[in-house]
């Protein structure tokens, strides 16, 4: 994927986050990306939450964040949207290599996982470097 079309998504996800940048509910399903180079967690980096339909095996895209300061993404899907099922997370990481003038092996990182029991709660963390990435399901403290 081209740099322009990446910034041109990147920008329409923060336009669509600062309109909707509201109190935001707890979601069931919590993110934290970090560098684990410098050890400092990666903000702005935009991300896509998708879900599989049982029937067809389609991707339907969920919705679109992009982390804070921290490295999270709150508000990611609500309680209600959240139903066992396959779930796939994309971290857009080209945009934030280049922000750092660095290049990185991984132009995105995608991973999917299934969810059983909606009614718990479900941590992603990303953990990266240019070369690398780690995921695991952590928990709400992480």
């Amino acid at each position: 994927m081209n740099t322009l079309r990446l910034q041109n998504i990147k920008g329409q996800i923060l336009l669509h986050c600062k309109n909707t940048a509201m109190a935001v509910p707890p979601s069931p399903l919590t993110t934290h990306v970090l560098n684990i180079v410098t050890g400092i967690p990666v903000a702005d980096m935009a991300l896509s939450l998708y879900g599989q339909d049982a029937s067809t095996k389609v991707w339907n895209l969920i919705t679109t964040g992009v982390t804070n300061s921290q490295g999270r993404c709150p508000g990611l899907i609500t309680k209600e949207m959240f139903q066992p099922g396959m779930y796939k997370i994309r971290f857009e990481t080209e945009l934030y290599w280049e922000s750092l003038g660095e290049t990185s092996f991984y132009p995105y990182v995608e991973y999917v996982f299934a969810v059983g029991d909606a009614d718990q709660q479900y941590h992603l963390p990303l953990l990266l470097s240019r070369f690398s990435y780690t995921t695991y399901r952590g928990n709400e403290a992480s």
